[in-house]
């Protein structure tokens, strides 16, 4: 291994050792309150590939997206960390927290901070909250010292901290420092151990009516009861990295313990985020009680992610 990583040192500026050790740079317990969606893009070409030889990235990204489900959660304030000590080269602070709807030209990343650490390494911090900045040119920062808050700033789709790292002017993946020509990683700059999914489910819930797209995303789809006479009973989901072929299985639990529906959607395309709902029109009252509504995402025969939640019918 050490001979490999001799000979893959002279394509790369310098060797992984050199650089920094990162700390995750969001302030939020992954895979729970937060997820990474997006990977650094390592397909020299016009398609796109991650560092695993998956699907998780966009041709020509350069950065690792780090999100939270919806702008519910992002309202609460996420804050964003320095994820090594340096120098604030520059910011950025007053973009919009407008997504795709609004942002000047050049100003795709919205707000942010570039932070300089020694030996040519670099980390820049992208659609940051409008205002939350914390920092200013010249300031030294400490490992983990919060610098702002997540937002939607600059060219985005969902809300999410992108966090690109550079060694002399050169876009460096994390994950994966030292590009070995397998689908895998044997070293990292990440402090600690950084679990990825292939794909998830970031929210579900019920609702009486079929939800639209931007109540999901907004975080208000989910009702907090439903009528035993309302127009229908609905569980839906809410998916990140979505692929061609995945099957999303929806179930909804009478309060007797049968199964009221079920409806399995196999998903007919890719998608950095989607969501599914299924459900039955209400023809006759519901039995009130708490139903239990499951919703979960299979790739390839294997269950990527499940989740479950209830509501009161009255």
């Amino acid at each position: 291994m050490r001979a490999l990583l001799l000979v893959l040192s002279s394509s790369l500026p310098a060797l992984a050792q050199e650089g920094p050790s990162l700390a995750f740079p969001v302030d939020c317990v992954l895979g729970e309150t937060c997820m990474i969606q997006q990977l650094v893009d390592h397909d020299p070409g016009p398609d796109a590939q991650d560092f695993l030889c998956g699907s998780m990235s966009y041709d020509g990204h350069q950065g690792t997206d780090i999100r939270v489900p919806d702008m519910e959660a992002l309202a609460r304030g996420i804050p964003i960390l320095a994820a090594a000590p340096g120098t604030v080269l520059g910011t950025r602070n007053g973009v919009p927290d407008t997504g795709t709807g609004g942002f000047p030209d050049g100003q795709d990343c919205g707000n942010g901070v570039l932070i300089e650490h020694e030996n040519g390494w670099q980390t820049q911090y992208c659609h940051m909250a409008q205002g939350s900045v914390a920092v200013a040119q010249g300031d030294t920062v400490e490992t983990r010292q919060p610098i702002g808050e997540m937002g939607f700033s600059g060219n985005t789709e969902f809300p999410h901290l992108h966090i690109t790292v550079r060694h002399n002017g050169e876009v460096i993946d994390p994950f994966a420092p030292i590009d070995s020509g397998t689908c895998d990683s044997d070293v990292t700059l990440w402090a600690d151990d950084i679990p990825l999914s292939p794909g998830g489910i970031l929210s579900i819930g019920f609702a009486q009516a079929m939800p639209t797209y931007e109540a999901t995303q907004a975080g208000s789809a989910d009702a907090n009861a439903l009528s035993a006479t309302g127009e229908a009973i609905i569980i839906w989901g809410f998916f990140h990295s979505g692929r061609t072929g995945d099957l999303v299985t929806a179930t909804i639990t009478a309060p007797d313990g049968t199964t009221y529906h079920t409806q399995d959607i196999t998903l007919e395309r890719t998608q950095a985020q989607l969501f599914r709902a299924s459900g039955r029109r209400i023809r006759t009252a519901l039995p009130v009680g708490v139903y239990t509504g499951t919703v979960s995402l299979t790739r390839d025969g294997i269950l990527v992610d499940e989740e479950t939640t209830t509501i009161s019918v009255r």
